[in-house]
């Protein structure tokens, strides 16, 4: 099985593409942070527009699923493991 690493960018990327998607704005209109919490787990901050949207690990998992579909045009039901590395910061692994 193929293994993927995504990085944070990359995560970023897939936050905006899917935000987007969903308010049908475009990707630059987006801003991301990304963030780890120990009782909570993956989310993200998402601004658009002046306003504030907070993302859970689903919603990550989703928006990592669209990425992979329309940007990198692979298998969007293959597994996704959010991971927080201590020098890249937040990762996924993508297997096939």
């Amino acid at each position: 099985m193929e293994k993927i690493k995504a990085e944070e960018q990359d995560i970023i990327n897939a936050v905006c593409l899917y935000i987007a998607d969903k308010k049908g704005i475009a990707p630059e209109e987006v801003e991301v942070e990304l963030m780890f919490d120990d009782d909570y787990g993956f989310s993200a901050e998402v601004y658009t527009g002046g306003r504030k949207q907070v993302l859970i690990t689903v919603n990550l998992i989703e928006a990592l699923r669209l990425w992979l579909d329309q940007e990198l045009h692979r298998n969007p039901y293959a597994g996704i493991e959010l991971v927080l590395d201590d020098n890249e910061g937040i990762i996924a692994y993508i297997t096939e």
